[in-house]
């Protein structure tokens, strides 16, 4: 089975290329030929996701699934909730997100925080939901060079380590797009039986 990841951050590729069973080929968008950057307007993670799906089906005629993520911090009241990726402007630099995030946390005693990833999969004429969710603390300062994004100032519930310190294939078992990937792929593989 052939289906598109709708997204054009590499390491979300990579990092669900492991994730899923070998007889599952993950496509980027890159792989069909899509360069457009698409729009990302809804208010909510699930109405994104939806977005990205219905961009690709409706363009290209293939099954796919898009994710979107969202960091939401404690005593920020959610921030930066859906605007995650563009905390620190439009152009998306996770240096400057994670900057601003760090000085938005300077004073605050609660850190704590939570991932969550929704993905919305279109297949045969059919749009599904899937959730995961990873909760945990941001740290005070960065640490790790592994993964993307707030990785490396996002410390998960049971661990010392960020999701910048921790081995992909641990952090794909906790982190919350794994667990989301987990149900999509569950559900993949029931299809094929």
């Amino acid at each position: 089975m052939e289906i598109v990841f709708a997204t054009h951050n590499k390491n979300k590729v990579y990092e669900v290329q492991l994730l899923v069973p070998e007889h599952i080929k993950i496509l980027s968008l890159e792989t069909i030929g899509c360069y457009d950057e698409i729009p990302e307007t809804a208010d909510t993670l699930e109405g994104n996701a939806k977005i990205k799906a219905d961009f690709v089906t409706k363009n290209y005629k293939l099954p796919c699934f898009a994710d979107d993520t969202g960091l939401l911090v404690a005593s920020l009241n959610g921030a930066p909730g859906v605007l995650s990726a563009r905390y620190a402007g439009a152009q998306k630099d996770s240096e400057a997100n994670m900057e601003k995030l760090l000085v938005a946390l300077k004073n605050k005693e609660n850190r704590k925080a939570r991932f969550e990833t929704v993905i919305a999969l279109n297949l045969n004429g059919q749009q599904l939901l899937f959730n995961g969710i990873a909760s945990g603390e941001i740290t005070p300062t960065k640490s790790g060079t592994k993964g993307f994004g707030y990785d490396p100032i996002f410390k998960p519930e049971g661990y010392e380590s960020t999701f910048a310190e921790l081995p992909v294939e641990i952090k794909n078992k906790i982190s919350h797009r794994g667990k989301a990937m987990k149900k999509l792929i569950d559900y993949l593989n029931k299809m094929e039986k």
